[in-house]
């Protein structure tokens, strides 16, 4: 069915992942129609809260069952409780929430945002990702997903992330028709890490030109990085800063764009200038206002900061012990974790040799040598153990397959 309807080159890589049919999800587990049980440590970072939250389902079933859509006439309380809850644990000073119903939508959002104040030349960078519809893949940094759709939207740059010289250079003195873009950090081009201070210098050049600050925090956001926000991390306080992917709380797909006052005055002045049908769904805000909850109530951005720190130390040393010599770099921040190899071809070995041993991890859209971790901050103590042992088995079955080559003998040289 995957090849007659959905996708001929989907179903063909379900081929190459062993045609696993996921069926059900429970906490940090997915179970196949086999019977098999898997450790989820992928899912591109939707499943912070993990899967099927007692919480956060009782909240959508309470929904469905009460109310799951709305006429978009009259107001509806769970959508206002939902912007309130996130505009409480937003950065000071983002006070106005749009509703959408996935992060390429809240992108889409911030840019039209942008353009109601004039900001109309996009500033972007190298390896970022963004999304896939037009507006969004114009900022997405990949020549490979854009090229089939030129063109996009026009007078859009790219710069080296982590640069905030190269990114001042671009804008030049005035700024005032620039929105620039960034994530805290980029995900999808394989968990890059920018320097200590990027975020500020990026700031700092939005503010004394006048650009149009977006920091895209879809997959960083709500503890991801053991901070509610990467924004936190260096203090700064964006234009529009977007949320997704955790917001969801692991149930219904929901995202969001939290902008300052100012920034979002044209949707204030006029509320059908940017709408959707299903924006603000009830029964994806009751989701969303459980999973706020959950995070908070539960502890979960601290637990990712811990549990982060725990793994990439672990992730690190046995990759080293087992198959350093095909490994460039393990790095990370908080629970979003990349194992980058010298090539493309290391990264799906490593990524199957997971599978096999019932761990699901993910590859990087952006970086295909990178297999990135994103477990969920439910993850126990036994289940980080098992995660460990999992990825442990997997270097030692790659370095193994590929040892690492004898050094090849100084020539003697004969004495006189």
């Amino acid at each position: 069915m995957y090849k007659a309807h959905l996708s001929r080159g989907r179903g063909k890589l379900g081929e190459m992942f062993g045609g696993h049919v996921e069926v059900a999800s429970s906490g940090s587990r997915v179970r196949t129609a086999d019977g098999r049980e898997f450790l989820n440590a992928g899912g591109y970072g939707v499943f912070l809260t993990g899967a099927c939250h007692p919480r956060v389902v009782a909240a959508v079933e309470h929904q469905v069952r009460t109310h799951p859509l709305a006429t978009r006439l009259l107001l509806e309380p769970v959508a206002a409780r939902a912007a309130a809850a996130l505009a409480r644990v937003a950065p000071e000073g983002l006070e106005r929430v749009h509703f959408t119903n996935s992060g390429a939508e809240a992108v889409e959002t911030a840019l039209k945002l942008a353009r109601s104040r004039g900001h109309r030349r996009i500033v972007s960078t190298v390896g970022g990702y963004h999304g896939k519809t037009l507006g969004a893949l114009s900022a997405t940094g990949k020549p490979l997903y854009q090229d089939p759709f030129l063109p996009l939207l026009p007078d859009t740059v790219h710069v080296p992330y982590g640069d905030a010289a190269a990114l001042a250079e671009v804008i030049g003195g005035d700024g005032s028709d620039v929105a620039v873009i960034v994530e805290p950090v980029q995900g999808e081009a394989g968990v890059v890490v920018p320097p200590e201070g990027y975020l500020r210098e990026v700031a700092a050049v939005c503010r004394a030109t006048g650009a149009f600050f977006v920091l895209d925090e879809v997959m960083t956001g709500l503890g991801r990085l053991g901070r509610w926000w990467g924004a936190d991390r260096e203090g700064v306080v964006p234009d529009v800063l977007l949320a997704g992917k955790s917001l969801s709380g692991g149930v219904v797909p929901v995202a969001a764009a939290i902008a300052t006052p100012q920034a979002f005055a044209a949707f204030d002045r006029d509320p059908f200038v940017h709408t959707s049908t299903f924006s603000a769904a009830p029964v994806a805000m009751a989701a969303a206002e459980a999973a706020v909850a959950v995070i908070e109530d539960e502890g979960l951005v601290e637990r990712s900061r811990r549990l982060g720190a725990l793994l990439l130390e672990r992730l690190r040393a046995v990759v080293a012990e087992h198959c350093g010599h095909l490994v460039r770099e393990v790095r990370g921040v908080g629970l979003l974790i990349g194992v980058e190899f010298h090539d493309a071809g290391g990264a799906g070995e490593f990524l199957l040799e997971l599978l096999e041993r019932n761990v699901i991890v993910n590859h990087s859209l952006n970086a295909h040598s990178v297999v990135r971790f994103t477990p969920p901050a439910v993850l126990t103590d036994a289940e980080a153990d098992e995660l460990t042992e999992a990825v442990a088995g997997a270097a030692r079955a790659l370095g193994e397959r590929f040892p690492e080559p004898s050094p090849v003998p100084a020539a003697r040289t004969r004495s006189n």
